[in-house]
């Protein structure tokens, strides 16, 4: 049975760009009679607001989805640092103390994740005490895994190519939510059960560390489906904080939500929003 899932994070409304992953997810669920699910992804720290989930559940209901909901990022918090605890005994982690601006300052080159960390703590001496990230080590990871690939149900098979990104952060140094995006969602997916993830195609690159991670901790391979995103008149991705309309904004004006799914499924898009390009094949 195909599960498909939607996983927002409460720290802003939703806006049409999440309507448009919603209804992609929910509609290819249902046309293969199988399950959508909703996660909320609130380990954002003080960015999360928990008040939004109850608003992204009535911005649903408004646009006539149907859903399963599975338990929220910030209850599975003990999953997330066991599979960190199983790297580190594999040899496959370690620790980081240095800050966004000096890995920014010394990168000698981009990847996907944006600048990439150019190993500066891989064999530093860190005092006792300093708060630390925790990043994998991603040549010793490759050793250990060999060639990875992947599906993409819209551009086709993948070779897994996460050297690109360097060596990620996998444990944040934020002891509250300690978990990054990468390693958060690759266990979550796994743990419910989701076999046709379903996103835009800025997450594109991430899923050649997510596959990477799912052969390193034995878990399941889904399929992929990275779809285009709605952007704006000057070709960025739709944001709150640009003045995209949320769409609770819509829902309390009167618009007919489900009018306005119709409308999205069609490509009938507002005036000022176009559907970007979308299909790679490199990361």
């Amino acid at each position: 049975m195909i599960v498909t899932r939607f996983a927002p994070s409460p720290n802003g409304s939703l806006h049409l760009g999440h309507a448009f992953s919603a209804i992609t997810a929910h509609d290819l669920a249902q046309r293969h009679g199988g399950r959508f699910l909703l996660r909320v992804e609130d380990i954002d720290g003080a960015r999360s607001r928990p008040e939004l989930a109850a608003e992204f559940r009535a911005d649903l209901a408004w646009l006539g989805l149907q859903w399963d909901e599975v338990p929220p990022q910030s209850s599975r918090t003990a999953s997330y640092l066991a599979a960190a605890g199983r790297l580190r005994e594999m040899g496959l982690l370690y620790p980081c103390r240095c800050s966004r601006a000096e890995v920014a300052a010394a990168a000698q080159s981009h990847g996907p994740e944006g600048p990439v960390y150019p190993r500066t703590c891989r064999h530093a001496a860190i005092e006792p005490g300093t708060p630390v990230a925790w990043r994998i080590d991603m040549e010793a990871a490759l050793a250990h895994t060999g060639p990875l690939f992947w599906e993409d149900e819209r551009a086709g098979r993948q070779q897994a190519r996460p050297d690109l990104a360097g060596d990620v952060i996998l444990l944040r140094k934020d002891a509250d939510t300690p978990a990054s995006y990468h390693l958060a969602a690759t266990l979550d997916d796994a743990a419910d059960g989701v076999t046709l993830v379903t996103r835009g195609m800025d997450l594109f690159g991430a899923t050649h560390i997510h596959r990477l991670l799912q052969e390193l901790l034995g878990l399941p391979v889904p399929r992929w489906h990275h779809h285009p995103l709605l952007l704006d008149a000057e070709g960025r991705k739709l944001a709150k904080r640009r003045g995209s309309p949320s769409l609770a904004e819509r829902r309390r004006a009167g618009e007919d939500g489900r009018a306005l799914a119709a409308a999205l499924r069609a490509g009938i898009l507002p005036a000022g929003i176009v559907l970007g390009e979308g299909l790679h094949s490199e990361p």
